[in-house]
């Protein structure tokens, strides 16, 4: 068994798909927006995350915009049976960098599109409807209308499946009601776990969470008890927090990012800890007062 099998699998989808994945949001240029400093160096992490076994990588276009997936099918076209690209809708990059929604059906029926050329794909396994309601986390509103429009996308065969993201439980259920949903993907980690209960239901209905900032995205993970763990298990903060992520719920499929080899290899070896029984107590004894 591969380092990255002993992480499990989990069923994303009709595949079933290595529970530690890859996010490629980190391809693109500073505050990802724009080509990347070195872009093969972009490739060779992509190659390397594959050839150790990784087949579920998120991205999407609005990351550079239309930079990663263009990386993404240089590095990995033709792609392997089994990798998994998840994709994602809703927003768009303003020319400023700022992050806009686009939520109409032309704005969203385009986005679909434009994975699917930059991919070079004729249909997408995963698309996520990204709620861009609020910026900084889920915030209530109806997503009727661009779910309908995705789900048409879907009937179309453009779309094998569809998620959500950045979403509450009561859109979840709302999102339930106009079609199959396969996955969540929401902000959760070590120290931010406000989402703990729906992780928990949406196990118990076989539907894959998706945490986004696994290790804390652009402010890393600070925590005085993960760093203590960490030293007596020989292994660094970050590999103890995506191993803890990894035995918190069975549904849970991490997509940490990365634009170094060296970083990917470090991430991937979290499969591969133990984390002792007394570890997990500590770990999960993280609040605010611990942790920023």
């Amino acid at each position: 068994m591969s380092t990255i099998e002993k992480g499990g699998t989990f069923t994303l989808g009709h595949r079933r798909v290595n529970r530690l994945g890859y996010g490629a949001m980190q391809l693109a240029g500073p505050g990802v927006f724009g080509p990347p400093k070195d872009r093969d160096a972009a490739v060779a992490v992509l190659r390397a995350a594959v050839a150790a076994g990784v087949n579920h990588i998120d991205t999407s276009d609005f990351y550079g915009p239309h930079v990663t997936n263009r990386i993404i099918r240089e590095a990995l076209h033709p792609y392997p049976a089994d990798l998994v690209i998840v994709t994602k809708i809703g927003a768009r990059r303003g020319s400023d960098a700022s992050w806009l929604p686009a939520l109409s059906a032309a704005d969203l029926i385009q986005a679909v599109h434009d994975n699917l050329r930059n991919l070079g794909l004729d249909v997408l396994e995963v698309v996520n409807f990204r709620s861009i309601l609020g910026i900084h986390g889920p915030e209530e509103g109806s997503i009727e209308a661009p779910l309908s429009v995705l789900a048409d996308l879907q009937r179309q065969g453009l779309v094998r499946h569809v998620g959500l993201s950045n979403v509450t439980p009561a859109q979840i259920e709302e999102g339930r009601r106009i079609c199959e949903i396969v996955c969540v993907q929401n902000h959760y980690n070590l120290v931010h776990r406000a989402d703990d209960a729906l992780v928990d239901q949406l196990a118990g209905d076989g539907i894959a969470y998706v945490p986004f900032f696994p290790l804390g995205g652009f402010t890393p993970l600070q925590s005085s008890t993960l760093s203590a763990v960490a030293q007596r298990l020989g292994a660094t903060p970050m590999q103890v927090a995506l191993a803890w992520l990894l035995r918190r719920a069975p549904n849970i499929q991490v997509i940490p990012g990365t634009s170094s080899v060296a970083h990917l290899r470090e991430n991937l070896a979290a499969a591969d800890l133990d984390l002792p029984a007394e570890a997990v107590q500590a770990l999960n004894r993280i609040d605010g007062t611990d942790a920023c």
